[in-house]
């Protein structure tokens, strides 16, 4: 099971998470790409020390929207969209290029992330840029969305992910974070359904009925309070368990 997480998501002279000891912990880097949050410094930094650690590079991309750290709902038109998606795929891989990396996977953040899940227009905007910017690499998602359905559509090779840290609805999808509950910080609580999500494919909702996560990978929000001792009890319980934590792309 792959192990990812949000990181790089500073800008300036503002940081936030701690993104040296969650590269320590988890195997895949979702790198914010400028436009959520994130800066050219910052994101080489997270790319060259993620090379050193192993740690699969991944594109966060998201809406421009670094006043509301892309979590705003934006109707951009999906000819827009898929420029910019373009756009900050092309920056993080140049700057994980010059550390000896590269962009190996690409996963929506945000407001972005979850708008896709539904909206056609926008989902295929963000598939169409991927499939011109290299067609072999992977994209990150919700099971069910329609964004890793067009993807695989298209041909693109689609990884299902998890979160550890987010309530879920009856129908597998994630409650907003507007609403109380949907975001957990029990470090142990999180442990407990993550191996269940491994062991078993399936997690409480928010209800408390079973909802199915058929996923490869289960992703830890870097920005949320307690991040790196919440990553670090769900990679010990799940090696406990006797599963492998692993990149699911590039070398093991």
């Amino acid at each position: 099971m792959d192990l990812n997480s949000d990181l790089g998501e500073g800008f300036g002279a503002w940081t936030l998470g701690d993104d040296d000891a969650l590269l320590d912990i988890v195997s895949s880097a979702n790198v914010a790409c400028g436009f959520h949050a994130g800066d050219p410094s910052i994101m080489r930094r997270v790319c060259g020390r993620a090379v050193e650690r192993c740690v699969a590079i991944g594109a966060q991309v998201g809406y421009r929207d670094l006043a509301g750290f892309g979590r705003r709902a934006i109707a951009v038109d999906p000819a827009e969209l898929t420029d910019e998606v373009l756009y900050q795929l092309g920056a993080l891989d140049a700057l994980a290029g010059v550390e000896g990396g590269r962009v190996s996977y690409l996963k929506p953040h945000g407001a972005l992330y979850n708008t896709i899940v539904t909206d056609e227009a926008q989902a295929a905007a963000v598939v169409d840029a991927v499939r011109r910017y290299d067609a072999a690499m992977p994209v990150l998602g919700l099971p069910g969305s329609a964004f890793l359905r067009l993807a695989a559509e298209a041909g693109l090779t689609t990884v299902a992910e998890a979160f550890a840290d987010r309530a879920y609805t009856v129908d597998g999808h994630l409650v907003p974070r507007r609403i109380p509950g949907s975001v957990l910080h029990d470090a142990d609580l999180i442990a407990d359904r993550c191996v269940r999500m491994v062991t078993t494919g399936t997690v409480a909702s928010i209800e408390g009925t079973p909802v199915p996560v058929p996923a490869r990978s289960i992703c830890v929000h870097g920005d949320t309070p307690g991040a790196v001792a919440i990553a670090r009890r769900v990679r010990e319980r799940l090696v406990k368990a006797g599963v492998t934590v692993r990149r699911f792309t590039g070398p093991d």
